[in-house]
């Protein structure tokens, strides 16, 4: 193995091929790979790659199902110089045209049976591993340099949309470093592998267990996307594949405490467990260090794709008698060649115990995001704070202890740079308000699991609202309770403008809150219990029905005003014709019955033309509820009212010009017909559109 190679992800495995050519590297079910058989299926593959034109310097997607052969294919496609894009081939169309697209490999390496799928969701040439012809020329390893790309993990952008991150071998090779340094890795260990290919985190794994000369060890279950695979086997296969280290995501370490409580059992032989993705507090992590008990280190992890993965670590031993647990999150210290900030809006460091955007510098950092200049300019900042001069800007918000250990506290939009220092403090403080209402929620005895999060149920309305997942059958856990609860624990601070109790809370693909598919809450005068409804009247029927009552006339009442503006606007139409349009509307040569046909167009076209200005002044809010985009929304709803309103104006402007007059024909024409047609493309859209593949 050459120096180069050996400053390489794929190096970093062929060293330990040459190592210990025989020790177990890939374990599924009754499937193994030894190091010598993976790295040689890897370099007959990769010259297979090679000669059907996958070049250094290109892109392939790996799409391949659960098993050995995933990483077989990982590893050809870096020895062929080339880097990996990950795509699970069970994900949805979209998303898979999305990343296709998005991404544009040379080559998409999969196998027979997602042949197909693949082949409609996007036009590169594809190699099934399964049915491939092996190579008929020589095999020469390219040389590849530690700044080369390695990998592009497809994150959730800003816009929504799965966004590539470009990751370098130095990029890998630093994180490895770090793991390898905290997490005290060795060739005894067996690791194993629960996520799903797509995800950042299976990289991760892998890279741990392979440049370590430890064994990885796949489930043959997913648990990150398949919601109903059987936790209660997760403990049984940890204990026949003697696993030391696994990382699990905070939902599924949620079940996972939840089932070592109700049955006693533990996971005799871990010796890491790491928990990240998502918000993950600090009585979480004592209770289920506590379960597990003291051989075992139970670590919050902290980080992003664009920053390889993993930046932070908290180690939760002798954090167990921490005061106020239910409401905060550690997440450490960073790793060795990580370094991490908070920031205040003018881009410079806080000082201990102020909240900011957390950033991230050091030899993790991604070259920036594939096919998105402007969104690398603005999160891959220029830093001259930090020794390399650049950091990312998580969008994250936390604090740093005066001990040094970060505190996260939301994930929320970047407060540093454009934003402004005033509406940055306003945006600090409502994340900080609902952060605080959120750790009280949670100090309920009733409630599992909490979100607090703003929403906008109006145009301009940003409210605070809870969510509460409860225990079945628990007393003073409705949503009027809970809110009652909140006001007194949070003392005249900002309380939610109300709770609402939910079966579960809804997941991503990756099994973080979804919080776009959170409900709105009900309004306020269906919250309260209904004595308090009923005024204090004896009888909770009647105080139940008279709430009723309330919202039916409430609709009534301004079902009745709508049609009278309508009217109101619409006489004005109609009175003003003859002065605005004189003679448009004179029907005296027409015969019967024509001449009565053509009053009541005009009566349509003034009842429209009052509809759209009554739609204009008060529909947006209706348009909005439908869940579109706003940028959509808007132009929609203003497309609608065009469609309404223009007919008032044109007809009558058209029956006063002459037929002949062309200037004035072609200026109606672009004033009323091409805006029409927009107006008309526009809807379609609206009406199309669906939420983006792949978010969260």
């Amino acid at each position: 193995m050459t120096e180069e190679r050996a400053g390489t992800l794929h190096g970093l495995v062929e060293r330990q091929a040459h190592r210990a050519p025989g020790a177990a590297a890939v374990r599924c079910g009754d499937h193994e790979l030894s190091y010598r058989e993976l790295d040689a299926r890897a370099t007959r593959l990769a010259a297979v790659l090679a000669e059907r034109g996958l070049a250094p310097g290109g892109r392939a997607a790996v799409a391949l199902g659960r098993g050995t052969e995933v990483y077989v294919a990982l590893l050809a496609v870096l020895k062929s110089g080339a880097a990996f894009v990950p795509l699970e081939p069970t994900a949805p169309d979209p998303l898979l045209r999305h990343v296709l697209a998005d991404a544009a490999p040379d080559m998409v390496v999969t196998e027979e049976r997602h042949r197909v799928r693949l082949a409609d969701a996007g036009g590169a040439r594809l190699v099934c591993v399964d049915t491939a012809d092996p190579a008929k020329t020589p095999f020469e390893p390219p040389e590849v340099s530690t700044t080369d790309l390695a990998c592009v993990f497809y994150t959730s952008g800003s816009t929504g949309l799965p966004t590539g991150a470009l990751i370098e071998h130095r990029n890998l090779l630093a994180a490895y470093e770090g793991w390898r340094e905290v997490y005290g890795l060795t060739a005894e260990d067996r690791i194993l592998q629960t996520a799903s290919l797509e995800f950042d985190v299976f990289t991760a794994d892998w890279v741990r267990a392979l440049g370590t000369g430890a064994t990885l060890v796949v489930t043959p279950f997913n648990l990150t996307l398949d919601r109903t695979a059987d936790l209660g086997a997760l403990p049984a296969l940890v204990a026949a594949e003697r696993i030391t280290v696994l990382e699990l995501n905070v939902r599924t370490a949620r079940r996972l405490t939840t089932l070592l409580a109700r049955t006693g059992s533990g996971l005799p032989g871990v010796r890491l467990l790491t928990v990240g993705a998502e918000k993950w507090y600090l009585d979480e992590q004592s209770g289920l260090q506590r379960l597990l008990g003291e051989r075992t280190r139970v670590l919050n992890v902290y980080g992003l794709a664009e920053a390889t993965v993993d930046s932070t670590w908290f180690d939760a031993r002798g954090a167990a008698a921490a005061d106020g647990a239910e409401r905060v999150s550690l997440v450490g210290r960073p790793f060795p060649g990580t370094r991490v900030y908070v920031l205040g809006p003018d881009s410079t460091p806080l000082q201990h115990g102020r909240l900011g955007e957390i950033a991230i510098g050091g030899a993790g950092l991604a070259r920036g995001y594939l096919n998105r200049p402007e969104e690398t300019a603005r999160r891959f900042v220029p830093a001259d704070f930090d020794p390399d001069g650049r950091v990312l800007l998580t969008g994250d918000l936390g604090r740093l202890r005066a001990d040094g250990v970060l505190e996260f506290t939301a994930r929320a939009a970047s407060v540093v740079g454009p934003l402004g220092a005033e509406r940055a403090t306003t945006a600090l403080a409502r994340v900080r308000a609902a952060a605080l209402a959120e750790g009280a929620l949670r100090g309920h005895p009733a409630v599992r699991e909490a979100a607090v999060v703003e929403v906008e149920p109006t145009p301009g309305e940003r409210l605070l609202v809870g969510y509460a997942v409860t225990s079945p059958d628990a007393e003073g856990a409705d949503g009027w309770s809970l809110s009652q609860y909140l006001r007194t624990e949070l003392e005249g601070r900002a309380v939610p403008a109300a709770v609402v109790p939910v079966p579960e809370l809804p997941r991503t693909r990756a099994g973080k809150l979804d919080r776009a598919a959170l409900p709105l809450p009900a309004p306020p005068e269906h919250t309260a219990p209904r004595s308090a409804k009923a005024g204090g009247r004896s009888g909770g029927k009647g105080g139940g029905k008279a709430g009723g009552g309330r919202s039916g006339d409430s609709r009534f009442v301004n079902g009745c005003a709508a049609v009278f503006c309508v009217l109101v606007f619409a006489g004005g139409a109609w009175a003003t014709t003859d002065v605005l349009f004189p003679g448009s509307t004179d029907v005296t040569g027409v015969p019967a019955p024509y001449n009565a046909l053509f009053r009541l167009l005009y009566l349509c076209e003034n009842l429209a033309f009052g509809a759209g200005i009554v739609y204009l002044t008060s529909g947006f809010e209706a348009v909005l509820r439908l869940g579109r985009p706003r940028r959509l929304s808007l132009p929609a709803h203003l497309s609608i009212t065009w469609l309404l309103v223009n007919w008032w104006p044109q007809d009558n402007l058209y029956r006063l010009t002459k037929a002949t007059d062309w200037p004035r024909e072609a200026a109606l024409v672009f004033a009323f017909n091409v805006p029409l047609m927009l107006a008309a493309l526009v809807l379609v859209r609206f009406v199309l559109w669906r939420p983006p593949a792949g978010k969260g």
